[in-house]
């Protein structure tokens, strides 16, 4: 719905049940299945650490983060996403857990390259979509490239 890729990762042992079932649920919402890896240059494999930014001395997070090896460090709303590379994310981790910086949240994840911004419906649509994917017993992870403003992302989840 609304130009979003959505990448999908499943561990299955029945692979034909679980392509209809996916199929199934994206038809559903409003979206179209593309071949396999159809849509996977569209994303990154990147560590993703977050940190809550109240209480914390930004500065002395992002050069903890920095020296430790990460790509990138950057502001989201309430939080700093900090990005390393796969290879980099345990190094980067253990460095802001010495420092005693309080983590958030810390997964090696697939990051979009850009991103579609949608709302409305539309983002409706994605969310239940993103919802049902997630609750399909064979889906590991799924990760999208769509930018909904935080306040419609909060009504919609609630």
């Amino acid at each position: 719905p609304g130009g979003v890729a959505i990448l999908v990762q499943v561990l299955t042992d029945n692979r034909n049940r679980t392509v209809a079932d996916v199929r199934s649920i994206i038809t559903k919402h409003g979206g179209n299945l593309a071949a396999a890896g159809a849509v996977a240059w569209m994303f990154h494999k990147r560590g993703l650490i977050t940190v809550e930014r109240a209480g914390v001395d930004e500065d002395r997070v992002m050069e903890v983060a920095l020296e430790g090896g990460a790509e990138d460090v950057r502001e989201a709303g309430d939080l700093l996403e900090i990005i390393t590379a796969p290879e980099q994310f345990d190094k980067v981790k253990e460095a802001l857990d010495r420092a005693k910086v309080p983590v958030d949240s810390a997964e090696v994840t697939m990051l979009p390259q850009s991103t579609v911004a949608i709302s409305g419906k539309q983002a409706e649509q994605m969310v239940r979509l993103l919802e049902a994917l997630e609750d399909h017993d064979d889906v590991q992870s799924v990760s999208s490239n769509m930018d909904i403003a935080a306040e419609e992302l909060e009504r919609l989840s609630a």
